[in-house]
């Protein structure tokens, strides 16, 4: 049973190079015509395969609509928090997940520090946009044209002396963040409060949240911080290997 149930999935990846016939599905499993036949019609009466006027098989809607409901009910927070809370312990400084929803960012999840110096960010509370580490990476994710687009609309509040001052310096640095990968707030936000962050990406790559970790300067330099940012990006990458489905159950360890 095992045998034929790894048969008929290894159908899967070979449609979707493209639509093949009974032959070429025969070939790539090395077995007769007539067992390829019997896995392709049980594949079809679950919609998983499509037979084509030509008598070529495509892979079928019901799997598009599977994957779908499957992204669909994704829990990011439930997904990335155990890997939060292992940085956590590691580097004992506060942890966040932040997502973009209707023009907000939001952090979704937060793991304090373990000083007695603590942020007062809130789950659940919108993040400075203009300034934030987590808001730049999931910004610079967008389309450009939706990214100017919503520069345009902002208003760009002088936190510090080192906030973002207009849309054209928000533009510049959201560039700079697509390109290197990662983003930082230096005193952006609140002078003596540093952050470094990176992004968490879905099966298409596209970025669906935003991790960082940040800490004041009484209890590390941003140099410091700045050095935490290697093992912030592979906490990142291990969320997104689990999220995007990319990751074994027996491989998620960062």
């Amino acid at each position: 049973m095992s045998q034929t149930v790894d048969r008929a999935l290894s159908i899967l990846p070979l449609l979707a190079e493209g639509p093949a016939d009974l032959g070429q599905v025969a070939d790539r499993l090395g077995v007769h015509k007539s067992t390829a036949l019997r896995l392709l019609r049980t594949l079809h009466e679950h919609g998983l395969v499509y037979r084509q006027s030509d008598q070529r098989y495509r892979l079928g809607a019901r799997l598009f609509a599977l994957a779908q409901e499957a992204m669909e009910n994704l829990d990011i927070r439930e997904i990335a928090h155990p890997y939060l809370v292992r940085l956590n312990e590691s580097c004992g400084h506060t942890v966040h997940l932040a997502v973009h929803e209707e023009n907000e960012v939001l952090y979704i999840d937060k793991v304090d520090s373990r000083y007695p110096v603590r942020m007062y960010s809130r789950i659940g509370k919108p993040v400075a946009i203009t300034v934030a580490a987590v808001a730049k990476l999931l910004l610079a994710d967008l389309p450009e044209a939706e990214r100017r687009a919503l520069a345009e609309k902002l208003d760009y509040p002088l936190y510090t002396a080192r906030s973002t001052p207009n849309a054209t310096a928000f533009l510049r640095e959201l560039e700079q963040v697509r390109e290197q990968g990662w983003a930082t707030d230096l005193g952006g936000h609140e002078e003596s409060i540093n952050c470094v962050a990176a992004p968490v990406r879905g099966a298409d790559g596209r970025v669906v949240a935003a991790m960082s970790v940040s800490a004041p300067n009484v209890v590390v330099t941003a140099e410091e911080l700045l050095s935490l940012l290697p093992q912030v990006r592979r906490t990142a990458d291990a969320i997104s290997g689990e999220y995007s489905g990319r990751t074994p159950v027996k491989d998620r360890t960062v």
